[in-house]
C-alpha cells in the first residue's frame, strides 16, 4: 500500500488549520473519495465493456478494477497524458 506525502509551507498549513479541524484528515478524506469516484468509474466502464463483450467480469471491487486494467479497458492519468502529449 502506498503511503502519500504532501508537503505544505508554514502558511499553507496555517491556511489548511484554518479550514479544518485535522489537516491530515482533511487530505486523507480528499483522497480516499477522490479514489472513490474513480474506481466506481472504472467498475462502470468494465462492466459496460465486459457486457458488449461478452467477458465474465471479475468478483469483488479489487479484482474488477485490476481486470479493467488487465483488459486496456482503462490505462493510467500518465499513460492517457503520455499518449496526447505524443499526437
Amino acid at each position: 500500500m502506498p503511503d502519500i506525502t504532501v508537503t505544505l509551507s508554514d502558511t499553507e498549513n496555517m491556511a489548511m488549520q484554518y479550514a479544518a479541524v485535522s489537516v491530515q484528515d482533511w487530505a486523507d478524506n480528499a483522497l480516499k473519495r477522490r479514489a472513490e469516484i474513480a474506481k466506481d468509474e472504472i467498475i462502470d466502464k468494465l462492466i459496460k465493456h465486459c457486457n458488449a463483450n461478452n467477458v465474465a467480469i471479475a468478483t469483488g471491487e479489487d479484482a474488477q478494477v485490476a481486470q479493467a486494467y488487465d483488459l486496456g479497458v482503462v490505462k493510467t492519468a500518465a499513460a492517457r497524458h503520455a499518449e496526447a502529449k505524443s499526437l
